[in-house]
């Protein structure tokens, strides 16, 4: 069979694929390596970022203690918010000032990891925020440099954010999800220890969870990296590059692990082999997707966490209205592939069989429902809500998720088809239930 490469190369596509990730160390007891990993990078003033439920966990004071056996002085900033906004990053970045820090360490999930990512860029590299956010919503303005050396040290198995290139926040005037893409803000390392999952409640591990799972299903099914024009320059390659064998391999154990263990891990608190696993799923999913990218369900997610009323959920603070993010990138997973899997039909059963799903007799034509259902059957038995009615949205609403989801470029240019608002329009409302 002719190599497809081949076939780009022809015809002026794109032909190769570049492979980035942070160092990363992963196992029981990792933490303690900390402050010798942030010596070994140069730090010498370390500013430290955490949340207030985790600072008051054993694994702060851990971190903390390896940071200072390593003779190194510490700032701690503990205020960071549970799916930040521009508002809360305004708080963390005055801190990164003042803090005149030479390394960073975050210890947290992906807010805690996202906020002290965007902190250090603009400490070291001073300008308005929105300069450096993704088109449109900001300037996209290229990062000038390189960032002060950071550590991420992850505490719920799923954003991967310890190992990419991206952050994440509100943008609170839009009502929607935006963030900064750059290789510049992916961390120096990953310092990963499942220990950590043993403390999580079960809605978060059930939504970082899902969080993971749709890393794996959407890198895998993204347009593939040859249907792209080449990088001018090279050094240009976006990270959200596309499908690609490197990515393909993280893509599809991380979808066996979670296939095997999401369930058993939030059911059972005491199930050590389930939550390391699910760890383990994160980091291999955090990988494929820093070089893959996700697409649809990422951007409609973003909407439905931007545009939540009064939807709050068990296991989380319930002082404001929030939709964590892996329920919200989950709620239009399964109409998402649904409507894609005539693109890569294979692929789809592929992922529906690694999922755990019985695949066998399917057609190209089953591929859609096949996937969208093994997903659907995932979220119901980790008591995700049933699709967009189940935090709190109607079909009336519908308009202002398309708008919020439509400038969303960087992810839905990424998608195997053409996502347009009617496309998204079809999406979020097939949507409104998942089964």
């Amino acid at each position: 069979m002719p190599c497809p490469h081949l076939y780009a190369l022809e015809a002026g596509l794109e032909h190769a694929f570049t492979v980035d990730a942070s160092r990363v160390t992963f196992g029981r007891g990792a933490l303690g390596e900390v402050g010798e990993r942030v010596r070994a990078l140069g730090g010498r003033r370390v500013a430290l970022f955490t949340d207030p439920r985790l600072r008051a966990l054993p694994w702060f004071a851990e971190v903390d203690a390896a940071l200072r056996a390593a003779g190194l002085d510490v700032a701690v900033f503990d205020a960071v918010a549970i799916e930040p906004t521009d508002a809360s990053l305004d708080a963390a970045i005055r801190f990164a000032r003042d803090a005149r820090a030479d390394a960073y360490v975050s210890l947290g999930g992906g807010s805690v990891i996202d906020t002290c990512k965007i902190a250090n860029l603009v400490a070291t590299h001073p300008a308005p925020l929105l300069d450096y956010v993704n088109a449109p919503l900001g300037r996209a303005v290229a990062v000038p440099g390189p960032l002060a050396p950071h550590v991420a040290c992850p505490t719920t198995s799923g954003t991967g954010s310890e190992v990419t290139g991206i952050a994440i926040f509100d943008l609170l005037d839009a009502h929607a999800k935006t963030g900064i893409a750059t290789p510049r803000l992916r961390p120096s390392e990953a310092v990963v220890d499942p220990r950590c999952t043993a403390t999580l409640p079960p809605a978060v591990v059930a939504a970082s969870g899902l969080d993971v799972l749709c890393h794996a299903l959407e890198s895998y099914t993204a347009r593939p990296f040859t249907r792209r024009a080449p990088p001018a320059p090279p050094t240009a390659r976006p990270m959200s590059q596309g499908a690609n064998p490197w990515s393909d391999l993280g893509c599809r154990e991380a979808l066996r692990l979670i296939g095997a263990y999401l369930v058993r891990g939030v059911r059972d608190p005491d199930d050590a082999e389930a939550r390391e696993q699910l760890m383990w799923a994160a980091t291999l999913a955090g990988i494929a997707f820093g070089n893959a990218g996700v697409h649809a369900p990422h951007a409609m997610a973003y909407a439905i966490a931007g545009r939540v009323r009064d939807y709050r959920p068990p296991g989380y603070p319930d002082d404001a209205p929030l939709v964590p993010h892996g329920f919200a990138v989950a709620l239009g997973a399964p109409a998402c592939f649904r409507a894609f899997a005539a693109t890569a039909p294979a692929r789809h059963l592929e992922a529906a069989a690694l999922l755990g799903a019985d695949v066998s007799g399917a057609t190209d034509a089953d591929a859609g429902e096949r996937l969208a259902a093994a997903v659907a059957a995932l979220m119901r038995a980790v008591d995700t809500p049933n699709g967009l009615t189940g935090v709190g949205y109607v079909a009336g609403d519908i308009p202002a998720l398309v708008a919020g989801a439509a400038p969303q470029r960087r992810l839905l240019d990424n998608a195997p088809l053409a996502v347009t608002p009617p496309l998204l329009d079809a999406l979020f409302h097939d949507a409104l239930t998942c089964w």
